[in-house]
């Protein structure tokens, strides 16, 4: 299995952050999921990637061009993928990933995973779409969601298509049971 994962490229600034990353990172490893994510050495997603790599993990980055250039991509992944653009690297990261979290981060990662999840609003995909809420750090997606439903913005199946959990463990079990709902024009 490969999990994308979207989070930040920054570490944050309370220290349980980093310490989920790793512990992401270090159950992925052990768990034999394959990491897909953004491809830097930074924030948490270079913490992220290294443990998963410290516990013999396989990690994929995916990357535009014009952040290799910058110099931040991680040097010692398994593979690294160099797209033209953002769109490009979301694109490949959806096509080669069978899920999706979100760990906290800023506005690209909150971009990411909402892409996702309207995809599979709409039936482009079935992948999980899981939140690793960390602190109460995604609450207000969760509640976003709900209100969206409420207020007849969409169909409550598919606020309730998100998965939201602070354990990892219980995340990956919960992604690996998941079962999309009807999609969005049916």
């Amino acid at each position: 299995m490969k999990i994308a994962v979207f989070c930040g490229s920054k570490t944050g600034n309370n220290p349980v952050f980093m310490q989920a990353a790793r512990s992401l990172g270090s159950l992925f490893a052990k768990s034999d999921i394959e990491l897909v994510y953004g491809g830097a050495q930074v924030g948490l997603m270079g913490a992220i990637a290294d443990a998963s790599l410290e516990g013999g993990g396989r990690v994929t980055g995916v990357m535009p061009k014009a952040l290799v250039e910058k110099e931040i991509e991680h040097k010692g992944l398994t593979e690294l993928i160099i797209t033209d653009d953002m769109h490009g690297r979301k694109q490949t990261m959806a096509d080669i990933a069978d899920g999706f979290i979100a760990m906290p981060g800023g506005a690209g990662t909150l971009e990411e995973i909402y892409e996702q999840w309207t995809w599979a609003q709409l039936g482009i995909h079935k992948k999980a779409c899981a939140f690793l809420n960390i602190n109460g750090f995604y609450d207000p997606v969760r509640v976003m969601a709900q209100q969206s439903a409420k207020a007849g913005f969409m169909k409550q199946h598919h606020a309730d298509m998100l998965i939201f959990s602070s354990d990892p463990d219980d995340l990956i079990q919960q992604i690996h049971a998941y079962s999309a709902p009807e999609q969005k024009w049916q």
